[in-house]
């Protein structure tokens, strides 16, 4: 894997909405996330060098296990972490780039997991790079942090949503100092941090989306936090958008389970597994096994 590509030939004109196209690959090829994580430990467990040609070599695995050779796509979007191509500076970021680019020519939704946030020009910026038609990087979503204040995320999520494009915004996180920023308030009017940002996710998403389509705003809340979220009063439906889960398989979480957790909101649920599945490497034949065994939980539960 090597060189770069562009943004897509696909200008935003001819590009339905980020909302309608995910909730599309996921009635198609079943709600499953495929995280592409190249941690140093997981290039070794492949007899892969911790370099850009390692990246390279394992990035086009994994987007070979997402892509049966008859074109056919197992699973509904994949989410690089952006920050373990970074580690390898620019040869790393073109190694990143090229996966964008082939995802997008194999038919695959793209979410760069970035989690930028910052304010005016620099966020401006962010967006240009993830989010713009002309950049090598763009994606079809990408995830941001919304704790400089929502309202700092809006310019971009509508440009995403001018280009046909999304964003997932940190809601309620798995880690255990999340709930330090994001359940605060929770017995204060207008609620917990995390809800008020749904709330803000909410209201946006119904400014932009078309009467039948999700909206360009998603949220991220852990596939092992779905209880928090009831607890913090976060109405998820109301969000007329997508729920990006991580967590699902190695850390704990289950379809069942995350079905009961997420209640009235699993039809909304992009169920995200990376070590679950990365783990059952190098063999790309069985790292479609463990897809496929996923997209069956997964697909059973929605049933």
């Amino acid at each position: 894997m090597s060189g770069r590509s562009g943004g897509g030939a696909a200008g935003p004109a001819a590009r339905a909405p980020f909302g309608r196209r995910l909730a599309e690959a996921m009635a198609s090829a079943g709600p499953l996330c495929l995280g592409v994580d190249p941690h140093p430990g997981l290039l070794g467990d492949w007899d892969l060098p911790d370099s850009p040609a390692g990246l390279a070599a394992f990035s086009r695995r994994a987007l070979e296990a997402a892509v049966g050779p008859d074109g056919s796509v197992r699973v509904a979007a994949i989410k690089p972490q952006v920050a373990l191509y970074e580690r390898h500076g620019s040869a790393g970021l073109a190694v990143l780039e090229e996966l964008l680019g082939l995802a997008r020519e194999a038919g695959v939704l793209t979410i760069a997991d970035a989690k930028r946030g910052d304010i005016g020009s620099t966020m401006d910026g962010y967006a240009a790079a993830w989010l713009d038609d002309a950049s090598p990087l763009a994606a079809d979503a990408v995830t941001l942090s919304p704790y400089l204040g929502f309202g700092t995320l809006v310019p971009s999520i509508r440009a995403a949503h001018a280009a046909g494009r999304g964003v997932f915004v940190l809601a309620l996180t798995s880690n255990p100092e999340g709930r330090e920023v994001q359940h605060v308030g929770h017995e204060a009017n207008g609620g917990a941090v995390a809800r008020r940002i749904a709330e803000a996710a909410a209201e946006l998403n119904g400014q932009l989306r078309g009467e039948d389509d999700w909206g360009p705003v998603g949220l991220v809340l852990g596939a092992t936090v779905a209880a928090d979220a009831v607890r913090l009063g976060l109405d998820l439906p109301a969000l007329h958008g997508p729920l990006l889960a991580p967590g699902f398989g190695a850390q704990g979480a289950t379809a069942a389970g995350m079905r009961d957790g997420f209640g009235d909101a699993w039809a909304q649920v992009l169920a995200t597994s990376s070590r679950g599945i990365l783990r059952c490497g190098p063999a790309v034949a069985d790292l479609i096994g463990a897809i496929e065994r996923d997209r069956a939980a997964l697909r059973e539960d929605r049933r």
